[in-house]
């Protein structure tokens, strides 16, 4: 494959990344605004959303492998490709936890919905989390490993946010015992906004590695608090 085929197919690499991270962006919004809703149809439709996403998560880095065994790729190259199939990883899990949502939401409706005053916070946890991983894509597109480094920084609104919702939660369960299972259920659904919080971080941490060709944790505080950081 001439050089200008190979880039035109990196390209094409890149801008499915973008495509499949759009997607996971704007359904991480969509399964709160569900859950807040009772809307088991939307539930539903991204639950099942899941096995397409799955599907481009193969397709996308099947095409990175090909790459790699039909051409000699420069370092750049080899680290562009690299990055390619370890955000593809990341999105598809974030995915993941949209899926447990959703599935969530139709565990709390049979059960008689969430109690609405646990919900409050929920649905700004989704949108900074959206907001990072559309920030973090921006970083991808346009090669900049500033962009990416800020990203980490926005986690610590997740990671505030996800410590209310759990102090309401604990708060709630106190006062409504017969509640725990309804109450646990919601905690899972905070705890997977803030690992898709995590995950986000992870797709930045590959762009920096990318661009630079250095590999550098971006700790949250969640996994380790500034004092125990080396």
């Amino acid at each position: 494959m001439p050089r200008i085929g190979f880039d035109q197919e990196l390209r094409k690499l890149q801008d499915q990344i973008l495509g499949l991270g759009s997607e996971v962006e704007e359904n991480l919004v969509k399964v709160v605004d569900a859950l807040r809703q009772r809307d088991v149809i939307q539930a539903r439709r991204l639950i099942q959303a899941d096995v397409a996403i799955n599907e481009r998560r193969i397709q996308i880095g099947m095409g990175a492998m090909t790459l790699i065994a039909t051409q000699q790729p420069m370092a750049r190259d080899m680290r562009t490709i690299a990055a390619v199939l370890e955000i593809v990883g990341e999105l598809e899990r974030i995915h993941d936890y949209v899926k447990g949502i959703g599935k969530i939401t139709l565990m709390l409706n049979e059960n008689g919905g969430p109690a609405g005053e646990l919900l409050r916070n929920m649905p700004e946890m989704a949108q900074q989390t959206a907001r990072m991983l559309h920030k973090a894509l921006t970083a991808f597109a346009e090669r900049s490993a500033d962009i990416a480094r800020e990203v980490p920084r926005d986690d610590t609104i997740v990671d505030n946010l996800y410590k209310q919702v759990y102090r309401e939660i604990i708060d709630y369960v106190t006062h409504n015992p017969q509640e725990i299972e309804r109450a646990n259920l919601l905690e899972w659904v905070a705890h997977n906004l803030e690992r898709a919080a995590d995950r986000t971080t992870n797709i930045c941490e590959w762009v920096v590695y990318m661009i630079d060709g250095t590999y550098v944790e971006m700790d949250s505080e969640v996994e380790a608090p500034p004092e125990l950081r080396p």
